[in-house]
């Protein structure tokens, strides 16, 4: 179900970021074809801190799943083609991933109105450990979010 990234799997994860119902779920606009290439060539590939695998179903990519430090914090964070939704493919995929990144604590920020993202995070063991509110990735309103953290391994 999960593997290395491959280059060859970044236009399905730019198509997959592309759909508005995930960008309304997530508070997280798309990126242009620029942006989302130089995000992960320079963010995600070339940085061997990130933990990142693309989620596959039936020979399909059907997402990616990534660690990452940020601000002396190791997050988590996932993101699943609509396709997928609501068949168990995002658990599954984050529960094999947690074996691939054992550190902890290890945290999720969520939007608070995207309820089958917290549900995974919380099937998996993650619990709430606050809210914030902040700015949005566009930069031009604010979100609040739920902060889920898994402490043991």
């Amino acid at each position: 179900m999960l593997r290395e990234v491959a280059e060859a799997d970044l236009p399905v994860f730019f198509e997959q970021q592309r759909d508005p119902e995930a960008n309304r779920m997530a508070a997280f606009p798309a990126r242009d074809w620029d942006a989302f290439i130089a995000h992960w060539a320079d963010r995600v590939l070339d940085d061997e801190s990130v933990i990142k695998r693309t989620i596959v179903l039936d020979g399909e990519v059907a997402g990616n799943v990534v660690s990452f430090e940020r601000s002396g914090t190791r997050l988590v964070g996932y993101w699943i083609g609509r396709e997928y939704w609501g068949r168990g493919v995002a658990t599954r995929a984050l529960s094999a991933f947690l074996g691939h990144d054992r550190a902890r604590p290890l945290r999720a920020h969520v939007a608070t109105t995207n309820r089958g993202s917290i549900r995974v995070l919380e099937k998996c063991g993650f619990t709430v450990a606050g809210e914030e509110r902040g700015s949005s990735a566009a930069g031009d309103d604010e979100v609040d979010e739920v902060i889920l953290e898994l402490d043991a391994p």
